[in-house]
């Protein structure tokens, strides 16, 4: 049986859809399941006037993609279970709203406040001027632009194959006149019935000069896998805080804190070791095991992993990231320094993959734990109890 792609968006064609609703009542041929659905709507009112999202449920995980705001995922729900964070910013916030060079060049996070966000695609880190590279891109603000740019391209496939699965697929362009020119090719895929989702990337520089690129995955997790005594688990071969204020708690990395009022971020540079199939896996659990949240990146293509601990009340955004990249979130000076980014000639890419799944039993972490402690066991890490000019 073939596979069926349904065009949402597409601005070469003018192709609009603004609500459908795909089920297997309107795609009986692809399964007869229920529970499984795609939705796309178009948000009004306030700052969300205008975002569109596409809900996908595999019938057991269900995902909220934004394609206003460069194919993140704004939240999700896994068989009760919430996932993402309670954000200040409470709802998708369109991109004509945020003003990326305000209050200092954090304007971004004006608009933060996603499950899955992507950091890049010219630069990430904080803000500044770079005093090499693109005169017209020197002036850098919080995480780059890609999280707030529309998609110009959004489609939904339907592939029966092995059980059945969904994939949406986006597009969305980066660049200016007499700048840099990216695109970004985004697939997150789902089965039936997973409790997990597959991201595949490619970045491609369409233009006719070389262009610099970074590029970092900002996963963000909250209750009820955060919470006071939460464990992080990652094989590694070494990891070095970020700066002084990191150093504080460099020996209780892997524990959190419950909410805490005045409590300042904390963010871990890491080098991942990869399992024999090039996948490192990052664990989140919560206090008694019972449930995690694990990340799996290809090492090769996300050599760099970060931590960010940033366990301030619930009121103020209660949350940590798990993040892998192709760099650090330094300025963008310092990674080109050390060498950390890609380099694309004309019609150069690359490709990135990451695997999210849900454990929602005691059994499923303790596999994975102990997959990360065999492969702890295969090189000894390094700790370092200060910032490291390696890393930062």
């Amino acid at each position: 049986m073939k596979s069926t792609t349904v065009l949402f968006t597409d601005v070469s064609s003018q192709t609009w859809i603004n609500e459908t609703l795909l089920n297997n009542e309107t795609h009986p041929e692809f399964s007869s399941e229920p529970g499984w659905f795609i939705q796309k709507q178009q948000l009004h009112g306030g700052t969300s006037e205008g975002v569109d999202l596409i809900t996908v449920s595999n019938g057991a995980l269900t995902l909220s993609i934004v394609p206003t705001r460069g194919m993140g995922v704004w939240k999700g729900d896994f068989q009760g279970t919430p996932l993402g964070w309670q954000s200040p910013v409470k709802s998708p916030v369109n991109p004509a709203y945020v003003n990326l060079s305000e209050r200092g060049g954090l304007g971004w996070l004006s608009g933060f406040n996603e499950l899955i966000c992507r950091c890049g695609l010219i630069s990430n880190g904080p803000p500044g001027k770079d005093p090499s590279g693109n005169p017209l891109e020197s002036d850098l603000t919080l995480h780059g632009r890609i999280a707030n740019t529309p998609a110009h391209y959004v489609s939904a496939t339907l592939d029966p194959a092995d059980g059945g699965w969904i994939r949406i697929t986006g597009k969305v362009e980066e660049g200016m006149l007499f700048g840099s020119q990216l695109q970004l090719e985004s697939t997150l895929e789902t089965q039936l019935g997973s409790n997990k989702f597959r991201i595949r990337d490619r970045v491609t520089n369409p233009g006719a000069e070389n262009v610099e690129s970074e590029l970092l995955y900002h996963i963000n997790v909250g209750t009820p896998f955060l919470e006071e005594g939460a464990n992080f688990a990652m094989p590694f071969a070494e990891m070095a805080p970020r700066d002084p204020r990191a150093a504080e708690g460099v020996n209780e990395f892997r524990t959190y804190l419950g909410p805490t009022s005045g409590y300042a971020e904390q963010a871990y540079y890491f080098e991942p070791v990869a399992d024999e199939n090039g996948f490192s896996p990052a664990l989140l659990t919560d206090r008694e095991g019972g449930m995690g949240f694990l990340v799996e990146f290809r090492r090769s293509t996300l050599p760099c992993f970060t931590l960010w601990k940033n366990t301030q009340s619930e009121e103020r955004g209660y949350v940590t990231g798990l993040e892998p990249g192709i760099n650090f979130p330094n300025f963008r000076a310092d990674e080109r320094e050390r060498g950390r980014l890609k380099n694309l000639d004309p019609g150069d890419s690359y490709e990135t993959e990451i695997e999210v799944s849900i454990l929602n039993n005691s059994d499923s972490v303790d596999a994975v734990r102990q997959k990360i402690t065999k492969l702890t066991e295969q090189a000894p890490s390094v700790i370092h109890s200060a910032p490291h000019s390696r890393f930062s």
